[in-house]
């Protein structure tokens, strides 16, 4: 039960560390932040996955101990009405009545996360999802008490910590790997985002284009993208480029910066970006 409790605790994190970054994402660049705040939403999500990775290996670390010591818990009785109440007669409807609003919650968050491709959101609509698994898992362990079998309560909520341990792992790599800029994934982290692609092909349409290079990285929910553009025509560059950037923001609005950069080959890029050239930014 301890160990359910603090599972349901930490499941207001995400949530808390979403609605701040909802507020801080939204203002614009300034003095010192020249590309914005959308990074608020990195934050979030880092303090989420340390919060839960944390605090699962705690509670590990605290169930197996418990366990290793052969420690037998009991639960003890209150007088409800003049009688003598078991507390596990308690504990169990508690917990049965708390796992399918937050499961529920957790299903109706996902298509929502996908939306606003916003990765704490769907950090914690992953930990609402999966909240029946310590629902269940606490159940057990009080039943297990109720009958006798001392173990059961430190292996259910070795069960719990291993869940949370779990989310808190995946969520930290996934972290990691957006600081890092590493090739941006969907926002379950199933596979790689189409947007650099679809960019790419974009851009392939355009006549003046003769050859292209996307890379792009995510910041918070937005993308930040450079495009490197072999031209095959040079005549009125810079307007061609302008109007190439305009129709290219408007295509995604997932897409919040993108500098095309015109190269004379892509044969041997890291040696064309580190010349200068021609460029143009986005919003």
């Amino acid at each position: 039960m301890k160990t359910a409790w603090f599972e349901d605790i930490l499941s207001l994190i995400p949530a808390a560390a979403f609605l701040v970054a909802s507020r801080v994402r939204h203002q614009g660049p300034d003095q010192h932040f020249p590309y914005g705040y959308h990074r608020a939403v990195t934050v979030a999500f880092l303090c989420a996955a340390l919060a839960l990775f944390c605090m699962g290996a705690f509670l590990l670390f605290d169930a197996v101990s418990a366990l290793l010591a052969f420690e037998h818990p009991t639960i003890g009785t209150v007088v409800v009405l003049g009688q003598q109440v078991w507390l596990g007669w308690l504990m169990l409807p508690a917990l049965l009545w708390s796992a399918p609003p937050t499961a529920a919650l957790g299903r109706a968050k996902l298509p929502l996360a996908e939306a606003l491709h916003d990765k704490v959101l769907h950090a914690d609509a992953t930990m609402n999802k999966a909240d029946w698994l310590t629902a269940g898992a606490a159940m057990v362990g009080v039943l297990g008490i109720g009958l006798g079998l001392w173990w059961a309560d430190a292996v259910a909520a070795v069960v719990i910590s291993l869940d949370i341990l779990h989310d808190g792992v995946k969520n930290l790599r996934a972290v990691v790997s957006d600081l890092m800029d590493s090739e941006p994934t969907t926002v379950d982290h199933s596979g790689p985002e189409t947007l650099p692609a679809d960019v790419e092909r974009r851009l392939r349409r355009y006549t003046w284009v003769a050859d292209v290079e996307v890379r792009m990285r995510v910041e918070g929910h937005v993308f930040f993208g450079e495009a490197f553009v072999v031209p095959a025509d040079n005549e009125d560059l810079a307007a061609k480029i302008e109007r190439a950037v305009a129709e290219v923001l408007a295509s995604d609005w997932r897409l919040h910066d993108l500098v095309i950069m015109p190269v004379t080959s892509l044969a041997e890029p890291s040696e064309q970006r580190s010349k200068p050239g021609l460029a143009s930014r986005g919003r």
